[in-house]
């Protein structure tokens, strides 16, 4: 195959007969990666449910809070899994931003991970335009074959197997990941991936959970999981708060432990985050551990 000229799209097959939920969140991010199918589905869930762009950048705040404080653990390199498209606020731009506060040159590596073709193909564009192909990277692989996936991630060469790293599963685990069976794979795939961290990684994770929040926003949120599910673009699960936290395993639960996702360590966020609040706060379920 020939090598990718820097500023060209890869070659992709995509589907837009439906919506990508990836793709969907691009838009509410205000970027480019996206298609009319996109942007119309985006538009009807947000005219039935405006808390669902709210929701989409708690998401992206908690992963602002989580990124800068790994970095000050000492964490170097991250695998950011479902990570769509990676514009104003993702891993490496936050990373870079804490470098800079701290005047330190730029080192942290990051490998981003999708399965949409449109999001993987406009990442490659967004990491040649304003990123470091030294330091970041994308690879097509998808959660539900984790060997895979940390395979093709190492093979960048940008991710050393031996060192820690930082695993993000943000705003991803509540899409249902079914096998070739038809069945949920999720917590194996998790699972899966805390025995392939090296020791003293991190594991973030934030999730949408419908678990004791009052019954008008369980209401919203099953009108809203029944929205996503008829689109075509991923069937939803609300995880309760306990299989939330099931996801990390025996991982120690770093302080301060599970909390809704705009009130995960305040004082982390870096100066660009774009700050939010939810009409109920408990909606997203966010916490991060540590391997050893």
């Amino acid at each position: 195959m020939p090598e990718r000229q820097p500023g060209s799209a890869p070659s992709v097959t995509v589907h837009l007969e439906t919506p990508s939920i990836a793709r969907v969140h691009d838009y509410y991010l205000g970027g480019t990666a996206n298609w009319e199918v996109d942007r119309a589905f985006g538009d009807e869930v947000l005219d039935r449910f405006p808390l669902m762009r709210r929701i989409v950048f708690a998401h992206r705040l908690f992963l602002n809070r989580a990124v800068r404080h790994m970095v000050r653990q000492g964490i170097r390199q991250f695998l950011d899994v479902g990570s769509g498209v990676p514009n104003a606020g993702a891993t490496h731009d936050v990373a870079d931003e804490l470098a800079r506060e701290t005047r330190r040159p730029p080192e942290t590596r990051v490998v981003y991970v999708d399965n949409d073709p449109v999001a993987v193909a406009h990442t490659e564009l967004l990491l040649d335009a304003r990123g470091d192909r030294c330091r970041h990277a994308v690879v097509d692989a998808d959660l539900r074959d984790p060997d895979a996936l940390w395979q093709l991630a190492v093979e960048t060469e940008l991710l050393e197997p031996a060192e820690p790293v930082g695993l993000l599963l943000i705003g991803l685990l509540h899409l249902r990941q079914p096998d070739a069976e038809g069945q949920e794979c999720v917590p194996a795939a998790v699972a899966k991936l805390r025995e392939l961290l090296p020791m003293g990684s991190f594991v973030a994770i934030s999730h949408v959970s419908d678990d004791g929040v009052p019954e008008d926003v369980g209401a919203t949120l099953a009108g809203l999981k029944e929205l996503l599910d008829r689109s075509g673009s991923g069937d939803v699960h609300w995880r309760s708060r306990c299989g939330i936290r099931s996801l990390l395993g025996d991982l120690r639960l770093v302080d301060p432990g599970w909390l809704p996702a705009t009130e995960w360590r305040p004082e982390e966020t870096g100066p660009s985050a774009r700050t939010t609040s939810l009409p109920c706060e408990e909606i997203i379920w966010a916490g991060v551990g540590r391997k050893g």
